[in-house]
Parts: structure tokens; sequence; C-alpha cells
């Protein structure tokens, strides 16, 4: 384990360490959520920033980890501070805000809120779009030292990321993660998706995490060209009908309560 932490830094200091930085942030936000239950819209104020710190964590030590193989140290570079500057602002905001027992996403209270909320999407996009940029750079040049079924996994996982990301937008415009109800109600444990309604930070989640699954199990597992290419395009189709359920306003787990 120290071997992949050291190597880790190698290949990427500066998302490893606000990797590093955002995964070490979660025992203390689980302590607050603990010891200082704030109760919004439904749900403990603190699980928001506990699954932005560990999403954000994991997506820099991937990224880390697969843009060392590109050989473009001034472009990795400059990739990387964009994201640290970027995710740290989005992240940063969405403490201070359950800190305070506000709501960071959607919030149009005041017309400062509406900017900063704004400011958040705007970053959020900006890392998205620039990390496309990332996998097509990954298919536009040679990676002998990488096995084939392993480059077209990165491929697959970043282009997945990139589309299923950008479905932030399908709640951003609606101002509310709830189709064919209202935010608020009771959901799943700590996740909060909605039991009752169509909810697509499901798909979000499920999409954006190929980023992980399929460089992780073609590597370790598939090892074949072929059985990448299928699973990837079985992984894609499942995010995209969860994300056609969520938009029927139908929920994925759906409640047993009366």
């Amino acid at each position: 384990m120290i071997n992949f932490f050291n190597n880790l830094e190698q290949r990427n200091e500066p998302l490893f360490w606000f990797g590093l930085f955002c995964l070490l942030s979660v025992p203390p936000m689980i302590t607050a959520a603990i010891r200082r239950p704030i109760q919004l819209r439904g749900t403990n104020a603190w699980y928001k920033p506990i699954k932005f710190s560990i999403s954000i964590g994991l997506f820099c030590w991937t990224m880390g980890w697969l843009t060392y193989d590109l050989n473009l140290p001034g472009q990795v570079a400059l990739y990387s501070w964009a994201t640290v500057v970027l995710l740290g602002f989005e992240l940063i905001y969405i403490t201070l805000q359950a800190a305070r027992g506000q709501l960071s996403h959607y919030n149009q209270s005041s017309p400062g809120y509406a900017a900063l909320y704004a400011g958040m999407a705007l970053a959020a996009t900006v890392v998205t779009l620039y990390t496309g940029y990332i996998g097509l750079l990954f298919c536009s040049g040679g990676f002998t030292q990488l096995p084939d079924y392993y480059l077209w996994s990165i491929r697959i996982g970043i282009f997945l990321f990139v589309i299923f990301a950008m479905e932030g937008a399908v709640m951003g415009s609606r101002l509310s993660h709830t189709i064919g109800g209202t935010d608020g109600e009771k959901g799943l444990p700590f996740l909060n998706w909605s039991r009752k309604y169509g909810d697509p930070r499901i798909a979000h989640f499920i999409g954006m995490h190929a980023l992980q699954i399929l460089p992780l199990l073609a590597f370790y597992v598939l090892k074949n060209v072929i059985a990448t290419l299928l699973f990837g395009a079985a992984y894609a189709f499942l995010a995209v009908m969860v994300l056609v359920q969520a938009l029927q306003g139908k929920p994925l787990f759906k409640s047993t309560a009366p």
C-alpha cells in the first residue's frame, strides 16, 4: 500500500495531495455529522460535503494515475492545477454552507448565493470538459506501454464520466434532483436517493464512476479488448436506462412503506 501511495504521488503530485486532502477531510465531517446533525431538506447537511469529498478525492487520484501515461508533463500540470483550484472552490463552498445549515446547490435565495451556485456549476463544467480533452489525448497518440484493453477502458471510462457529469445540467436546470416530486423527502440512507420519485443522481453516480470501474476491471479481470468494449457498452446502457427511468419520475429503489 505504501508503494502505491508513493507511486501515485510520483505520477501526479498536485492531484495526489489534493485527493488526499479531500479524503482526509471525511472523518472530521463524519464527526460533525454525528455531533452536530444539522437537518437540511430532510437529511443531514454534512452528508453532501462527505459525498463530494470522497468523489472528488477518488476522481483526483484516478486522473492523477491516468494522466501520467500521456507523457505530456506541461499539459498534465495545467490540467491538474485547474482541477485543484476549481474543485477546491466547489468543495470549500459546499462544506461552508453545510456548516451554516444553508443550501449550496440550487440556492437562489439571494443574488450572492445564486452567483456562487452559478460559479460552482461553471467550475464543474470546466473540469468536466477539460477531462474530456484529456480523453481525446488518449485517443490521439501511441501508447505502446499500455495494453490495448486497458487503453480502451480509459477512453470509455473518461467519456462516460464526461457525459454523465454533464447530466448534472438536468438537475441544475430544474433546481431540483427529484422528478415527479419535491426535494426533501426521506430517501436511501446517506445517499438520500429518492425511493418514491425519479432521481437523476443515480445515473449521475453510475456514469461518472465508470472512470474507476472500467479501467480496474479491464486491467485486473477482463484483459481482452472485445470483452472490455462489450462491458463498456453494457455499462453505458445501464446508466442510460437508469437515467430514462428517473426522467419518467420512477424510483430505482421503490419504497415498500404504505
